[in-house]
């Protein structure tokens, strides 16, 4: 899937470090990324590399040495499994097992929201690759074809984690950043300044003089502020 050669594992320049992507900035490093392997190395045509999934429904994960982006991966969540896919490492970084330690975090990341089923679509020459990490081959499903390559659908089936989040979790657990659940987010913080009124605040009664007044001067904004309405 990435390349790695096992007998060149030990040779890493530093540290790989995977984390979700939560920028915009993050995820232009994902978007020059897959542009550089899977367009530029393996001539996958725009449409279909950028498939409109990226922004739907899926968390990516970046690999980084030294703040430097070398890898990325694409898991995108459904009824009862997640799919693990677009995994892509630099071709001058594919020694240091950065393939290894992304897929790692990303069965870690599934198996924390609940998940128990990790499918993948495996280019037949890496079935073995796959099955590293426990995602055999589905021998009763046909081969399938699409960019230009051969794929078997690969299948994961791992034991329920005891930490794994569930409906009952403290509420300001699942508003935490995602892959965060630990460490108290934003939302945990703001809970120090406790709860306002629901009722929007009015500063003086239409009825009163100065109300009208102010009111026909500004054409109505005197409302101005954030309101939410259901």
């Amino acid at each position: 899937m990435d390349g790695s050669r096992p007998d060149d594992f030990a040779r890493s320049p530093g540290p790989v470090k995977v984390r979700v992507v939560r920028t915009l900035d993050d995820f232009q490093k994902i978007v020059a990324l897959r542009a550089l392997i899977y367009m530029a190395e393996q001539d996958c045509p725009y449409d279909e590399e950028f498939d409109g999934n990226d922004l739907a429904g899926a968390t990516h994960l970046l690999a980084e040495i030294g703040g430097e982006p070398v890898g990325c991966m694409r898991v995108r969540w459904f009824c009862d499994f997640a799919k693990v896919e677009r995994s892509c490492v630099r071709p001058d970084f594919r020694s240091f097992r950065i393939g290894w330690v992304m897929m790692d975090h990303a069965i870690d990341l599934i198996r924390r929201k609940g998940y128990r089923k990790v499918l993948g679509h495996a280019q037949e020459h890496l079935v073995g690759y796959w099955e590293r990490y426990g995602l055999l081959p589905r021998n009763e499903r046909d081969t399938f074809v699409f960019s230009d390559r051969a794929y078997r659908e690969v299948l994961g089936i791992f034991p329920q984690r005891e930490d794994a989040l569930h409906l009952d979790v403290d509420p300001l657990v699942l508003d935490r950043p995602e892959g965060a659940w630990d460490r108290p987010g934003p939302l945990d913080r703001s809970a120090a300044r406790g709860a306002k009124s629901a009722m929007p605040a009015t500063a003086k009664s239409d009825k009163s003089p100065s109300g009208a007044a102010g009111a026909g001067k500004t054409g109505g904004r005197a409302g101005r502020g954030r309101r939410e309405t259901v």
